[in-house]
């Protein structure tokens, strides 16, 4: 039992030096919604993102709750909106549309990071653009 945790603490001490301060943890998607439907949207959502792609960028799904309209989630990747519908108060398929939303998201964020990777940074950094 010592040298596991012997191990362990070993293992983490050298993890821990190697990172580098600019490293971020990646894989959370945060739950900033406030109905019952948009925590169904959330977890929907969520299951499905996590089943069908690395986990390698951090999420927002957030929702404003309206007696008219229903609920207007909006998904943010990087501090920017990717995603954005309403959601009807009496939605039957919740389950259907927030899978078709985590397949959106996911092609919108790999468009997204090869877009970076193509930009012409030869005269401005990417932070001057």
């Amino acid at each position: 039992m010592n040298r596991f945790c012997l191990a362990l603490i070993l293992l983490l001490t050298t993890s821990i030096a190697t990172a580098g301060e600019e490293d971020e943890m990646l894989g959370f998607i945060v739950d900033d919604t406030i109905s019952h439907i948009g925590h169904d949207f959330y977890y929907a959502f969520s299951e499905r993102l996590r089943a069908t792609s690395p986990m390698d960028f951090n999420l927002v799904v957030r929702e404003r709750p309206s007696a008219r309209w229903g609920s207007l989630v909006t998904v943010e990747f990087q501090q920017r909106l990717v995603y954005r519908r309403f959601l009807p108060p009496n939605t039957v398929e919740l389950k259907d549309e927030a899978y078709e939303a985590a397949d959106l998201v996911r092609m919108e964020i790999v468009r997204r990071k090869l877009e970076t990777l193509l930009q012409d940074t030869t005269d401005l950094e990417r932070d001057e653009l």
